[in-house]
Order: C-alpha cells, then structure tokens, then sequence
C-alpha cells in the first residue's frame, strides 16, 4: 500500500474543482461501508453482505494515518499494512468476510497466527485504533496528541500486545508530531480535520460492529 500524499482534485456536478484529503478519502470509503452493513441488516442478510474488495480498498486507505503518526505507531503500521495486504491477496479468491471465517471455522483455523480471520481481526484493531484516536483528538479532555494517542492504545491495543510491544509503544509517543504537524500533514485545518474525523468515527463503528458480530455469531471470543 503506498502513501498518498496531500490528496488530489475532482470536478462536482458544478464543475468546480474540489479538493480530496487522505481524511476525506478515508471517511467517503466508510460511509460506503457502513451504508452497506445498514442495508443489508434492514433486509436480514447480516452475513453476506460485507464484501472482501471494497473493505480492503477501504482499508488500505487508513495506512497513511499510521504513517502519520510516526515512530509510536510503526508497530501498529506494520502489523495493520501487512494483514490488510493479505486480506487484499485473499480477495482474489474469496467475496466476503464472511467467508473467510468460515473457512477457518472449517480448518480450526480462526487463532492460528497468519490465518485470515486473525488477520481480519488485527485490521479490525487497527480501524478502531484510528476512531478512538480521532475521539480523543477531538476531545477538550485531550490537549495533546500524545495524550489523546496513549489513551487510544491504552484502550484497544494495549491488552492484546506484549510487554515489549507496549513498552516500545509507550517510549515512541515522546516523538509524536504535534497536533499542527499532524493536520499539516494531512493538509487538514482544524475545522475540515474535525469534520472527515466525525464522519470516519461514525462511519466506521457499524462496520466495526459488523466484524465483531461475524465472530459472536460463530460463539467466538474477541478477547484475542
């Protein structure tokens, strides 16, 4: 998955040239998602109705947040850009999430390091990640990004990492950019920053919630 850099620019039905942020890109591809999810949950077909290529592009959208982020994160970056990879390989073969758990269901196959439904796990971490660090961001109870970043890992990540990994984690959010260098960065303002972010932190907790359930609904656990 390759960084994008800054966004580009597309004609609306006026004419008028708009531009794109990794932001707006990111929030656009989980409104999708999420528009998908309610859908078919209307209709009653919770399982099938998620498919593996538009969440994986969706996904694959997020890996320039991490790298934003710098050092603290690269763990974090690693880890969620190397699952998403094979989830997109997996695409190739199979159409929905829900497929893919079923599969190793199947295999006994769903904790076993490198399968896709741990894999489809890891990512489904990494999305959260991102909502709650958007959360927190946005938060008056936050005046940092460290402390926003911290209280995010804390929260989803931290329980399910090692001692290095947590450590390494703790010790890397000294070299966080400052919340203007983060908006710099994803050429964001702060009132257009705050908006992508609430759209993604909407957006994505269906979807979050979706994945989840594909789990529970197999008498699975989520605390792994």
């Amino acid at each position: 998955m390759e960084e994008e850099d800054g966004g580009g620019a597309f004609e609306d039905a006026n004419g008028e040239t708009t531009m794109t942020t990794p932001l707006s890109a990111i929030a656009e591809a989980f409104e999708e998602l999420s528009r998908t999810v309610g859908k078919f949950n209307i209709n009653g077909c919770l399982d099938d109705c998620l498919r593996l290529k538009p969440f994986c592009d969706a996904c694959s959208l997020v890996s320039v947040l991490f790298g934003c982020l710098g050092i603290a994160f690269k763990f974090a970056e690693y880890e969620y850009c190397s699952k998403v990879r094979d989830l997109v390989e997996a695409s190739k073969i199979y159409g929905t999430l829900n497929n893919i758990l079923d599969i190793d269901v199947k295999n006994d196959t769903v904790k076993t390091h490198g399968s896709l439904s741990r894999n489809l796990r890891r990512v489904r971490q990494g999305l959260d990640l991102i909502r709650a660090l958007f959360k927190n961001f946005l938060s008056s109870e936050y005046c940092t990004l460290k402390e926003a970043a911290s209280t995010a890992y804390a929260e989803v990540c931290a329980p399910y990492h090692t001692w290095a990994v947590r450590t390494a984690v703790s010790t890397g959010m000294y070299a966080l950019p400052t919340r203007e260098q983060l908006l710099l960065k994803l050429n964001e303002t702060d009132e257009s920053a705050e908006k992508e972010m609430r759209r993604y932190i909407e957006a994505s907790l269906p979807v979050i919630e979706y994945i989840d359930k594909l789990y529970v609904r197999r008498n699975i656990s989520l605390d792994w």
